[in-house]
């Protein structure tokens, strides 16, 4: 497998095909981020200011710092994703191309390790919702 990435033809359009999706992909974990950091900051201002401690406190409270981190490793896997992929353009630029192809390996490992960690974040923020609906009695026909 590694042999036949190093024999691969690399020219720019094929780190252009990584341009559209490794912006879009840090923008869908940039916006999840963004989304988490709007639930802990309303869960922190009802336990300080409100003296209001739901009763599943403790598990949202590691749920969601399970999450923080993993969504911080998304996303500096898909930054050294980008990094890496502008390295292999300008790898390519400088005419080094097998360092240019080992880069582009490293940029979609780089990308493969991220989307591994966004699916396990989406799999504890799937349970975290399932847990927060359990105490409601709505049966779905």
């Amino acid at each position: 497998m590694i042999i036949k990435l190093i024999r691969m033809n690399i020219d720019y359009t094929v780190t252009a095909l990584m341009f559209p999706a490794i912006p879009l992909l840090m923008s869908v974990y940039s916006n999840r981020f963004h989304s988490l950091s709007i639930l802990i900051r309303e869960l922190h201002d009802e336990h300080v200011y409100e003296n209001h401690v739901p009763n599943e406190w403790k598990k949202q409270f590691i749920n969601l710092s399970g999450r923080i981190t993993l969504l911080r490793w998304t996303i500096m896997f898909a930054a050294f994703g980008f990094l890496f992929n502008m390295l292999t353009v300008f790898g390519l630029y400088l005419n080094k191309i097998f360092i240019a192809r080992l880069i582009f390996g490293s940029c979609c490992l780089s990308m493969i390790i991220s989307i591994l960690f966004f699916i396990r974040e989406i799999h504890i923020s799937t349970n975290a919702l399932k847990l927060h609906m359990s105490d409601m009695d709505v049966k779905v026909d």
